[in-house]
């Protein structure tokens, strides 16, 4: 029970890492609010008296402070941020319309931003907290025909190191975690967008000197270590889970 009466908020957690990390964490003992614009995914999640659900599209600042304030009205501190939401697209620097870089920039990064920036006064007055941020190993490596979502994770993870810096005062440690790829809704629907879904899982399968996909629990685990006070003197940092692909 390493979060045993944490609060936390975790976005994206209709499915895949998010969806995982809202099971690893009831079973730690934490109150979760779960938060997705897929509301009708969201009632799927198991049934826990610990757990309240909100729709809510990350992009929007007026309804993350609602959000906030409510998760906060609820349950009456706010311990934990896991800042999951996100989503790619493929297209490079020339195939991606100004539209599209907008919408990933704004899942990846903007909705980092407003959960943050609600969610840190709250923290801040119960004496801090944690943030984890879901970045990616495509931040240091790159890929090729994801320009706006590589760019999208170089942001998350360098938006990580100066929250760190930024907030170190007030107790609240900020990390980010880097995985390679994983099974998850995301990857579902880049081999549906893929012009030869075969052809991209094998690739993907090829990068991870495992010679697989992660799991959306193995990805859970780490943020759960993150979010409790096992991690106490880690800030600022990128934990990179992605079967050694980063390490060719």
């Amino acid at each position: 029970m390493r979060l045993r009466d944490k609060v936390a908020i975790v976005t994206g957690a209709a499915a895949g890492i998010g969806r995982a990390t809202v099971a690893a964490f009831l079973r730690e003992g934490a109150r979760v609010a779960a938060v997705d614009r897929d509301g009708a995914a969201l009632e799927g999640l198991p049934p826990d008296q610990s757990l309240a659900t909100y729709t809510v599209d990350v992009r929007d600042e007026k309804a993350v402070g609602a959000m906030v304030h409510a998760v906060a009205e609820r349950f009456g501190r706010i311990d934990v941020l896991v800042n999951n939401a996100g989503y790619g697209t493929f297209g490079t620097v020339v195939t991606t319309d100004e539209a599209a870089w907008d919408d990933v920039m704004a899942v990846n990064v903007k909705s980092v931003l407003f959960c943050s920036k609600h969610a840190i006064p709250v923290m801040a007055k119960g004496g801090g907290g944690a943030i984890v941020n879901t970045a990616s190993n495509i931040a240091v490596v790159g890929i090729r025909d994801r320009a706006a979502y590589v760019a999208a994770k170089g942001a998350v993870a360098a938006l990580t190191r100066a929250m760190a810096l930024d907030h170190a005062a007030e107790h609240i440690r900020v990390n980010s975690v880097a995985p390679g790829p994983i099974a998850s809704r995301y990857y579902d629907e880049m081999l549906r967008k893929s012009p030869d879904p075969e052809a991209f899982l094998a690739g993907l399968r090829a990068r991870s000197p495992m010679g697989r996909l992660g799991t959306p629990e193995e990805i859970a685990s780490l943020i759960v270590y993150l979010a409790s006070d096992e991690s106490a003197f880690a800030t600022g940092a990128m934990f990179t889970v992605d079967g050694g692909m980063t390490a060719w």
